[in-house]
């Protein structure tokens, strides 16, 4: 059974950073590919960045010059490194390897 466990969210003001962790369990993490996505109410879950098994990353166009995803196998575990944090980069925060998703962090920036 494969498990996502997302942390590190948070309030944070604008131009600040946060380092979002997802640990996984059952599954190794460069085995698959890793991602990250947001949502904020009332809109489509948007993919932010992913990892994939032979380390090629992609970025959403609005974020890549600000945020990070690497992996840490000893640890199992899939960061996403944001800086520069926008108003507008607040929503939750979802770990997903397909088929599976975590439960989320919030991410709150103020302006």
């Amino acid at each position: 059974q494969v498990q996502l466990e997302e942390s590190g969210g948070g309030l944070v003001q604008a131009g600040g950073s946060l380092r979002l962790s997802c640990v996984v369990s059952g599954i190794q993490v460069r085995s698959r590919t890793m991602s990250w996505y947001r949502q904020v109410p009332e809109q489509q879950r948007e993919m932010v960045a992913s990892v994939t098994w032979s380390g090629n990353m992609e970025y959403a166009d609005h974020v890549k010059d600000r945020v990070t995803i690497s992996r840490d196998s000893d640890k199992n575990t899939v960061y996403l490194q944001m800086n520069n944090l926008k108003p507008e980069d607040t929503a939750v925060y979802y770990c997903h390897r397909f088929p599976d998703w975590g439960q989320g962090t919030q991410v709150t920036v103020s302006s």
